[in-house]
């Protein structure tokens, strides 16, 4: 699969010096006509960078004009040789570069582009390049034909190649200082998202964390895409807050999109409704490169991984999650699956995604519970092995649960890689010890409660986890592994963002008994045996299957469980 051209499994490198100078080339792209040449210019004075204008450095190494190389060459010819030309000019320094209207056209070259700059497609209207280019020489393709005609088929052909651009202007009719204005500002309101890299033996794919991802969703995946075909599974819900946009971003760079909703909640995660999803999904004509793309909550994830994971024996598979607990747990690391009357997520597999499109402003639309759920998570990784990122959460814990937008990104990016460092170690939960498994600190008790409630909305999972983290450690308390001092951390902390911590934020009571049992019916049981994830202090945790039940009962019950 293609890589995303900037920094991995850290911040992004800054686009500006500090006296605003682009650090990185500027490529503008779009068809003859569009400006490029015109804006380019007068941009590169203002930044104090050199202009360059490809088809001039094309000829020059060819020692002949472009009309030329088509009449010797041809065509193919042509895109070989400006491909060379632009790798040679994306080496150099920074500068503003202009291209021709095919460049864009060629896979390498966009490849090649996304590497090593920032690409601005300048969009027009056709009215307005058939007036630009109108009694201009030297344009091969125009002498095919009309031409108002050629650039009509010409438009339908790479604007929605165009569209794969990192900013899109439109251009119209005003003057060059409002075009270059126009550049400029959005220039300096651009920034790339974040990313982190997942690498495993034999696949690799990026997370992308930041703003509006969902408004540019095509453009993201589809260097992705084996095909320009996708199949959007969502809830009900979701299809009114995102869908739109999302499927705007689609039409825009020509990716078929078809549509499946299930209704919100855990029951989406029966196989009646993986059944149903199933025959809605064949019915459409799908093929093997055929894409599915989960948008939605870790329902919606699980569920679309698993059918993507089935269908037809494997289709390719992106994540698109919308609330903070599926960005930062359930869209990473390939577990897909669905419930069975026996238990949770029993009924699954492993099926890596393509790519992860983190949409932080997707979470603005979120009510504090639902950030409270994927924020339990956060903390959870930060218990596991990142001593660090408990600490982050201790300073930033309160403006990630009130909606602020740079807390919750920096939140996700360090889960996120948190995260994909373990899975990149062990990707099918293998490991003998740790591993991982460690990514279950907490749900062993987090699932049982899930199961004697029903999964009926009273608790969400990631409350469940918070609950879970603290009997967790209470547990490694009691059995001398970790200090109290560090239980009476984690709890001031949770309690301090009133989060649930134990039994007594129920209104319900619980039989230590029967959460025993839901514990026995855990798909980690193994030669009978409850496998926990306990803790040797923050940021310590190890497995262990050697707690004797009567501890574990002893704990409910102290905690506030009935016998």
């Amino acid at each position: 699969m293609s890589r995303l051209p900037f920094p991995l499994s850290a911040k992004p490198e800054p686009f500006f010096s500090p006296d605003g100078t682009p650090l990185r080339t500027v490529v503008l792209v779009g068809m003859m006509g569009a400006g490029k040449t015109t804006i380019g210019r007068r941009l590169a004075q203002i930044c104090g960078l050199p202009f360059v204008d490809a088809d001039i450095e094309i000829e020059r190494a060819a020692g002949c004009s472009i009309p030329e190389i088509f009449a010797r060459h041809g065509e193919a010819s042509f895109r070989d040789g400006e491909r060379r030309v632009i790798q040679r000019l994306l080496d150099g320094p920074p500068c503003i570069l202009a291209t021709g209207g095919g460049a864009w056209m060629d896979a390498q070259t966009r490849r090649l582009v996304r590497q090593h700059a920032v690409s601005i497609w300048l969009r027009a209207p056709v009215h307005v390049l058939v007036k630009r280019v109108a009694g201009r020489s030297g344009r091969p393709l125009l002498a095919q034909g009309r031409p108002d005609e050629v650039l009509e088929r010409l438009v339908g052909l790479r604007y929605p190649v165009y569209a794969e651009a990192d900013i899109i202007i439109d251009c119209g009719d005003e003057t060059v200082e409002q075009g270059v204005q126009r550049v400029r500002e959005v220039l300096g309101e651009y920034r790339r998202p974040e990313a982190v890299h997942v690498s495993l033996s034999h696949h690799s794919y990026d997370v992308l964390i930041g703003p509006d991802l969902i408004s540019r969703a095509g453009a993201w995946l589809a260097p992705h895409l084996p095909q320009k075909r996708v199949v959007v599974i969502t809830d009900e819900t979701v299809a009114g807050l995102h869908l739109p946009r999302l499927l705007a971003s689609f039409e825009e760079t020509g990716i078929r999109a078809d549509v499946i909703a299930v209704p919100g909640g855990e029951e989406s995660k029966s196989l009646a409704c993986y059944g149903d999803v199933m025959n809605r999904l064949l019915s459409t004509g799908i093929e093997r490169k055929t894409t599915i793309v989960a948008l939605g909550g870790g329902v919606v994830g699980d569920l679309s991984g698993f059918v993507a994971a089935t269908a037809l024996r494997g289709l390719p598979f992106v994540q698109i999650p919308t609330t903070l607990l599926s960005q930062v747990d359930s869209s990473v690391g390939g577990k897909t699956g669905i419930n069975a009357t026996a238990g949770k997520n029993l009924i699954g597999a492993f099926h890596q995604p393509v790519a992860v499109l983190a949409d932080s402003s997707a979470l603005a639309t979120l009510p504090r519970r639902q950030r409270v759920a994927g924020y339990a998570e956060i903390v959870k990784s930060g218990l596991i092995a990142d001593p660090e990122l408990f600490a982050w959460c201790e300073n930033h814990g309160r403006d990630v649960l009130d909606g602020d937008p740079a807390a919750l990104t920096e939140a996700v990016r360090r889960a996120c890689a948190f995260k994909a460092a373990v899975v990149a170690a062990d990707e099918k939960e293998q490991a003998s010890v740790g591993g991982r498994a460690l990514l279950n600190l907490g749900h062993t008790f987090g699932h049982a409660l899930e199961a004697e409630l029903g999964y009926d909305g009273r608790l969400l999972h990631g409350e469940a986890v918070s609950i879970g983290i603290h009997l967790a450690m209470a547990l490694s308390v009691e059995l001398g592994y970790a200090p109290v001092e560090d239980l009476q951390r984690l709890d001031r902390h949770l309690r301090s963002l009133d989060m649930p911590v134990s039994f007594d934020w129920f209104r319900e009571s619980f039989s230590a008994d029967v959460l025993l049992h839901h514990m026995t019916r855990d798909k980690k049981m193994q030669d009978g045996k409850v496998a926990f994830v306990l803790l040797r202090g923050i940021g310590k945790a190890f497995t262990t299957r050697d707690i004797p039940s009567e501890t574990v009962r002893n704990l409910l019950i102290s905690e506030g469980c009935r016998p």
